[in-house]
């Protein structure tokens, strides 16, 4: 005779058994069961967990996508029903967009009670199933181990992304005998099409001829895990790369074929000569309008040949001549079989008199100023000169966030963990929290002082666990990205975006965590000595500039080469 269990036990073994190690949650009422089987199995014999309590529902989502994020497996938040599961939401969007594997378990009232408006009830289902790759309502116990692996299956295969299941109070309770069960197929679900060797051949056909050939590189390289991959592709062919926001670890900053990052403020070059290319090969990316500019005028031409596991990307922003549907871990090596060894020197000579421009204009004043507050870019150079070579980059969203990520360096693959496709402030002392959980790397995450104040709450999570982030606070007094959009665009009429900020020194002391604040640029590189040199986590607080813009620019609307050196 099998062995009869509760709902709640049955998850915890489900759960086992899809290797889960780390949960971030914050219980109530309606997944009080589920907390209460939690116990036995975050201590003495039956430990295979570690639960991280979290301050805010939203957060336990954040840290699972940062935790995902440089771990490569599926992010896990468990939370009650009601506004624990709805706050969990932005979390569950902010994955979908930027294809990050996470599972959300939420407690559900009983389904006797369904659609009576009891305590803390909520369709989750219909909430989620927009912004999710699967959301399903758990209502027997005895469906537990199949939904559980039906949920990981499709969060961790194919294009990664969350998976909502919403836990009926009675299936936690229920005893059920346990089976273990194992989803590997779902119908109608393909997530690793075919590869098609005709397309691979019209991709190499076209790079072969190719004498001004542009790579793009997306997070779909690190996702595939084709690192390795991609480098031999452009390689063989010497095809220089930009490399969109997520994808920026996906190719060293210091690889010779590297020229940038790509979109609105990304590097001049880079963006210019996607104008110029003759061929243009998009891998594991999706076009946003971050990175097309005016979709209408880009890359008219050239010719476009997108490497992607999702079909539904193909033709969705930009017009492909050739699309190669499967993962890039299969398809770079497919079409690099039959390339031509081959050499563009020109071509990649042609970068250097713009990059020379804009260091000129831009990078030089920008990292090494020589009066005048300090700068942003300065602090995150500066940040990155004394910074291990494998350190993991987190960041909150805004000027934080874009100076970061362009004067950031990247050593290391999964190197990234940024809210790239739904841009969401309060996203990264939380992810930084979950990045520290999946990794021994260093964890440097910088925002600005509204994202700081998005998730302070989380400095008590950072307290409990002593979580070693080293949290860099670009402090100017202002939501800094829509004040620079008001100058630029709004006849400077600064509505609503000077903040008036707490003393962080308080803050810090406050949740016993070490804290410097610098002012003074010949005072900077000591902070930033010391706070590397602090074990455990450290709040170092940069007075910047307020008026510090973010350059160079593509205004919204024009043309990727309509990119501006100066405001």
């Amino acid at each position: 005779m099998k062995e009869k269990i509760t709902g709640s036990k049955a998850l915890m073994r489900a759960l086992q058994a899809e290797g889960v190690k780390t949960i971030f949650g914050y219980p109530g009422g309606a997944i009080m069961p589920v907390y209460d089987a939690l116990f036995d199995y975050t201590r003495g014999e039956k430990k295979c967990f570690d639960h991280i309590l979290v301050r805010h529902e939203q957060a336990a989502t954040h840290a699972a996508e940062g935790y995902a994020r440089v771990s490569g497996e599926v992010g896990v938040a468990l939370v009650t029903s009601g506004p624990g599961a709805t706050n969990t939401m932005t979390g569950v969007a902010d994955a979908m967009m930027d294809s990050t594997p996470m599972v959300v378990i939420a407690g559900q009232v009983p389904i006797s009670s369904l659609g009576t408006d009891a305590f803390q009830e909520v369709d989750l289902v219909g909430v989620a199933q927009p912004i999710s790759k699967w959301s399903y309502q758990i209502r027997r116990a005895e469906d537990i181990s199949w939904a559980v692996s039906r949920a990981f299956f499709i969060a961790r295969s194919g294009r990664p992304g969350p998976v909502v299941l919403d836990f009926a109070r009675n299936a936690q309770v229920e005893e059920v005998e346990w089976e273990p069960k194992k989803v590997d197929f779902v119908r109608s679900y393909v997530p690793y099409p075919q590869l098609d060797d005709e397309a691979v051949r019209q991709a190499a056909e076209l790079i072969n001829n190719a004498k001004r050939p542009l790579a793009l590189v997306g997070q779909g390289v690190e996702l595939a895990g084709a690192q390795e991959e991609l480098k031999a592709f452009l390689e063989k062919a010497d095809i220089p790369a930009g490399r969109t926001m997520l994808g920026l670890s996906a190719l060293p900053s210091n690889h010779p074929l590297n020229v940038g990052m790509l979109g609105m403020h990304g590097n001049y070059a880079v963006n210019l000569k996607e104008q110029e290319c003759d061929v243009l090969i998009a891998i594991g990316m999706r076009f946003s309008d971050r990175v097309t500019g005016n979709v209408k005028y880009y890359a008219r031409q050239a010719k476009i040949i997108h490497l992607d596991i999702d079909r539904s990307e193909i033709d969705k922003n930009v017009k492909t001549d050739v699309a190669v549907v499967a993962d890039c871990k299969e398809s770079l090596p497919a079409i690099m079989s039959l390339l031509n060894e081959n050499k563009h020197q020109e071509w990649r000579e042609s970068f250097r008199e713009l990059d020379k421009k804009e260091h000129i204009k831009v990078i030089e004043p920008a990292i090494h100023p020589t009066s005048g507050p300090l700068l942003m870019g300065e602090v995150v150079n500066a940040v990155a000169e004394q910074a291990p070579d494998d350190t993991v980059l987190v960041t909150d969203v805004g000027q934080n966030q874009l100076f970061a990520t362009r004067y950031f360096k990247y050593h290391h693959k999964r190197s990234i963990c940024t809210s790239g496709g739904l841009g969401t402030m309060g996203y990264g002392m939380p992810a930084a929290i979950g990045a520290t959980f999946a990794t021994d790397r260093t964890v440097c995450c910088f925002m600005g002082d509204g994202g700081f104040q998005m998730c302070i709450e989380e400095l008590g999570t950072i307290m409990e666990q002593q979580c070693p982030v080293k949290m860099i606070l670009l402090n100017n007094n202002y939501l800094g990205n829509v004040r620079q959009w008001q100058d630029m665009f709004w006849l400077r009429r600064k509505s609503f975006t000077k903040m008036m900020n707490p003393r962080y020194e308080l803050i810090a002391r406050g949740y016993g965590i070490a804290y410097e604040a610098v002012t003074e640029r010949q005072n900077l590189h000591a902070a930033i000595e010391r706070m590397f040199s602090t074990p455990g986590p450290y709040i170092l607080e940069a007075a910047i500039k307020e008026e510090d813009d973010v350059l160079p620019m593509t205004p919204p609307g024009m043309n990727v080469d309509e990119m501006m050196l100066e405001i």
